[in-house]
C-alpha cells in the first residue's frame, strides 16, 4: 500500500554557469512544484537589509508556489535570489521527494553560501555544449560544491554531467564534442553523462531519475 511506503527527501543541488540552462531544465520536470526563495528585505535597527530568503524557512507569508508548466521561454532571464522545486518520484517502492536547487544566477556574484549546499545529498553539473567557457569551468564548480558541502565520502559522492542546448541551430554551434566530455567524466570517478535540450524536453527526464537513483544507492551504502 501507498501509505506503507517509506518516503525519503533528497536535496540536489543543480550547478553550472549562468546562462547555461540550469532553470530551463528544471521547468521542463513535469509536475514539480516551485518555492521561490529569492531575496527578502528586511528593516533591521532603521536600516534596509538583503538577505536570502532560504535562511528563512519559517516565514510562510515568503513563500510562493506555482506549479511548473511544461513551457519554454525563449528569452532568457537569469533568475534572482535561489529556488527549488519538489519532485516525487517512485524508486524501487520508495517515494522520493526530490528538492532540486537551482543557484538561481547568483553565481554571477559568487554569493553561493554554505547555506544553499547543506545537507546536499547528490549535485548535477550542467554546462552548455555551445559554450567551450562553461565546460572548462566544471572543474571549479566540481570543487567547489565538494568544499562547500564537505561529503563524507566525497570520491564515491552521487555527481552527473549535463551537456544542455543540444538542439541549438541544429547542433552546428557545438563546441564541445561527447567524447571531450566523457573523458571529464572518467576523469571524476565516471560520472553519468546526460546530453538533453530543455527546449525539447530531450533527456530531461532520465537525467533526474538517474540522479535520484545514484543519491538513493549512495544513502543506503551509507547507512551499511
Amino acid at each position: 500500500m501507498e501509505s506503507a511506503r517509506k518516503r525519503t527527501l533528497l536535496k540536489v543541488i543543480v550547478l553550472g554557469d549562468s546562462g547555461v540552462g540550469k532553470t530551463s531544465l528544471m521547468n521542463q520536470y513535469p509536475s514539480a512544484r516551485w518555492k521561490a526563495v529569492g531575496i527578502v528585505i528586511l528593516l533591521l535597527s532603521g536600516a534596509l537589509s538583503v538577505v536570502p530568503s532560504y535562511i528563512l524557512p519559517c516565514l510562510d507569508l515568503l513563500e510562493l508556489t506555482r506549479y511548473v508548466s511544461k513551457k519554454f521561454s525563449q528569452q532568457y532571464k537569469a533568475t534572482i535570489g535561489a529556488d527549488f522545486l519538489t519532485k516525487e518520484v517512485l524508486i524501487e517502492d520508495k517515494l522520493v521527494t526530490l528538492q532540486i536547487w537551482d543557484t538561481a544566477g547568483q553565481e554571477r556574484f559568487q554569493s553561493l553560501g554554505v547555506a544553499f549546499y547543506r545537507g546536499a545529498d547528490c549535485c548535477i553539473l550542467v554546462y552548455d555544449v555551445n559554450a567551450k567557457r562553461t565546460f572548462n569551468n566544471l572543474n571549479t564548480w566540481h570543487d567547489e560544491f565538494l568544499n562547500q558541502a564537505s561529503p563524507s565520502d566525497p570520491k564515491n559522492f552521487p555527481f552527473i554531467l549535463i551537456g544542455n542546448k543540444i538542439d541549438l541551430d541544429g547542433g552546428s554551434k557545438r563546441m564541445v564534442s561527447e567524447k571531450k566530455a566523457r573523458e571529464w567524466c572518467a576523469s571524476k570517478g565516471n560520472i553519468p553523462y546526460f546530453e538533453t535540450s530543455a527546449k525539447e524536453d530531450h533527456n530531461v527526464d532520465t537525467a533526474f531519475l538517474c540522479i535520484a537513483k545514484l543519491a538513493m544507492e549512495h544513502e543506503h551504502n551509507q547507512d551499511m
